[in-house]
């Protein structure tokens, strides 16, 4: 006879293809109609991994023009300082910029390689927006309603990641997609949202969180995965010394409890306890090829990738059909040596993201997981004479063979400056290459939205403004970077 546990770990997609999203729907209290999630097929898979780059990274030098005109334009704002040279740059050769012709940072070679195989596409000049604003003009005569805290580190982390520039909040868009889809996934013990850092708000929701689990650490191969209770082993033998502390922890379990919060309380003990069971014992089941495993960097983020792909070969012990998962690569504040910087740093996410490729193709998954970057802002196209600063739009990459690769979508903009005085030169330009942006974080976020699954009639539930950049009835895509 199967436990509860364990039918939940081999339930598979299929089975759970007519379940309704009527519970989440009445505890979100929402209003009016909202269509179902798009049944998975039997056995169909689909996840998003957000790379998180806090501290603001230096995009326009992860995305610069190599055409004569555009790249006389780049190193003219950006001066000697933090402006890259021709020969540090990695060729892309994008297919739909009429003859444009780009390159990435030198460091980036793999991230050069998948999008020149079509395994890759940069989305250009995102940034948050409230509503489409123009030109400059717009923003100084505050004709147009902006982001709070436009450049402020917290102010911006916050709305990457809600989606809410407009006012506080502490919900993730991630969260809210979980909310409406999580029922498709046989298992509701572990959550859609696995997080490799810790709390975040991305993917906080109103009836849930992620599921926080551990990197591991780069002396031990085999660190890393569910975080279990102290002092407590769910297989414990009554006859071992530390069997106490798990009977007691059993016993304290038992109890009832008559006020709400120490219900509350017990409750989420014994769903931890059931979530570290369940990911710990599928993750075991399903490890990683050797090979795959060991070929990750032992770097901050390699740590972090190669426990995504752990979790990734677990699914089907997991019961997952949709998940999220969130990176976090910090310390891209480079108010100065922003080229040591960058050289120095940029390697490592390379090397991190070459490695977990490899993993989805070893792991047949590489249409099945899309990998996307974020970060809380641009920085300035100009030097404040050692690094650049905190600015509005930045350039992002997608990763995976669901992505219309070896493209550049969006509108990559001008980088001409403005001068203090003199005639305007760039209308997006608000002062010192702060760009406003051409694409909203809305329509970027939309895109990966509604390839998880979310039906289009949804949208404004996980993205309240996006009524202002997008129809919903719209039959053409947000932006058009996933097939």
């Amino acid at each position: 006879m199967k436990t509860r546990r364990k039918f939940l770990g081999e339930a598979s997609c299929a089975a759970v293809s007519s379940i309704p999203l009527l519970n989440t729907l009445l505890n979100l209290r929402l209003s009016g109609s909202v269509a179902a999630a798009t049944t998975p097929g039997t056995g169909e898979y689909r996840a998003l991994v957000c790379l998180f780059f806090s501290g603001g990274i230096d995009s326009y030098n992860l995305l610069v023009p190599t055409d004569t005109a555009g790249f006389a334009q780049y190193s003219a704002s950006r001066g000697s300082a933090i402006a890259l040279t021709a020969g540090q740059l990695a060729a892309l050769t994008p297919d739909n910029t009429g003859g444009r012709t780009f390159g990435t940072h030198g460091a980036m070679t793999r991230l050069a390689g998948l999008f020149n195989q079509g395994r890759a596409a940069f989305v250009s000049n995102v940034g948050t927006l409230v509503e489409p604003v123009q030109n400059r003009a717009q923003v100084n005569l505050n004709q147009k309603r902006l982001p709070l805290g436009l450049y402020s580190h917290s102010d911006q982390i916050e709305q990457w990641q809600t989606s809410v520039p407009h006012s506080r909040s502490g919900t993730g868009w991630a969260g809210k997609m979980a909310d409406l889809i999580r029922d498709l996934n046989a298992n509701q013990a572990v959550s859609m949202n696995v997080s490799l850092d810790g709390s975040n708000v991305w993917q906080t929701g109103v009836n849930g969180a992620e599921y926080a689990v551990s990197p591991g650490n780069n002396q031990d191969s085999t660190s890393g995965g569910a975080i279990p209770l102290t002092g407590y082993d769910v297989a414990y033998n009554a006859n071992e010394l530390r069997a106490p502390t798990s009977a007691a922890i059993d016993s304290q379990l038992a109890l009832q409890y008559s006020d709400l919060l120490s219900q509350t309380h017990q409750k989420k003990r014994r769903d931890a306890l059931e979530a570290f069971a369940i990911y710990d014992t599928a993750t075991k089941a399903s490890p990683l090829p050797a090979a795959v495993d060991a070929a990750f960097p032992r770097s901050p983020l390699g740590l972090q990738l190669r426990q995504v792909a752990r979790t990734l070969a677990a699914r089907t012990g997991l019961g997952a059909c949709r998940q999220t998962f969130f990176v976090n690569r910090g310390g891209w504040d480079h108010h100065s040596d922003v080229l040591a910087n960058m050289n120095g740093m940029l390697p490592e996410i390379d090397a991190a993201i070459g490695a977990f490729y490899d993993a989805l193709t070893a792991l047949g998954l590489t249409n099945n997981v899309t990998l996307f970057t974020a970060s809380d802002f641009g920085r300035t196209l100009t030097s404040n004479g050692r690094g650049s600063d905190h600015a509005w739009a930045g350039n992002h990459f997608v990763i995976g063979g669901a992505v219309k690769g070896k493209k550049i979508h969006g509108t990559f903009p001008s980088l001409a400056v403005n001068p203090d005085t003199g005639p305007e030169l760039n209308p997006l330009d608000t002062g010192r290459g702060r760009l406003i942006p051409t694409t909203s974080c809305d329509q970027y976020f939309a895109e990966l939205a509604l390839w998880l699954g979310v039906p289009k009639s949804s949208l404004p539930l996980i993205l309240p403004n996006i009524g202002n950049f997008y129809s919903t009835t719209s039959s053409a895509p947000p932006v058009g970077f996933l097939l």
